[in-house]
């Protein structure tokens, strides 16, 4: 049941930023709190070995590859202030989610 806790406790900030998505309608604000969330839940969840690598890696191979799916039409975005396909916000969302997984993995 502890192993559990961990994982939930590494998975808050992200459900935050999910439910931050309809409320702030401003992408750069958006991006502003997510960054603000990341680096609170960086120092606050105990950093771990590699996390940082971890988010580095997700943030580039995100952007890259949700670039492609946009651009073979496989996605459409509403919002897209990053390179004008897609919302600023989504690499750090998806970065932070590869740190939460690498970390969830760990407590397994």
């Amino acid at each position: 049941m502890q192993k559990v806790g961990k994982i939930f406790l590494n998975a808050i900030p992200i459900l935050i930023m999910i439910g931050l998505i309809p409320l702030v309608k401003n992408d750069y604000l958006l991006t502003v709190f997510y960054i603000g969330i990341i680096v609170l839940s960086l120092i606050v969840i105990k950093s771990r070995k590699n996390d940082l690598v971890a988010f580095i890696f997700g943030f580039v191979v995100i952007t890259f590859f949700e670039y492609i799916f946009i651009s073979t039409g496989v996605e459409t975005f509403t919002r897209n202030s990053l390179f004008g396909v897609m919302p600023l916000w989504l690499p750090f969302l998806w970065a932070y989610g590869f740190v939460a997984i690498k970390r969830s993995i760990e407590v397994l």
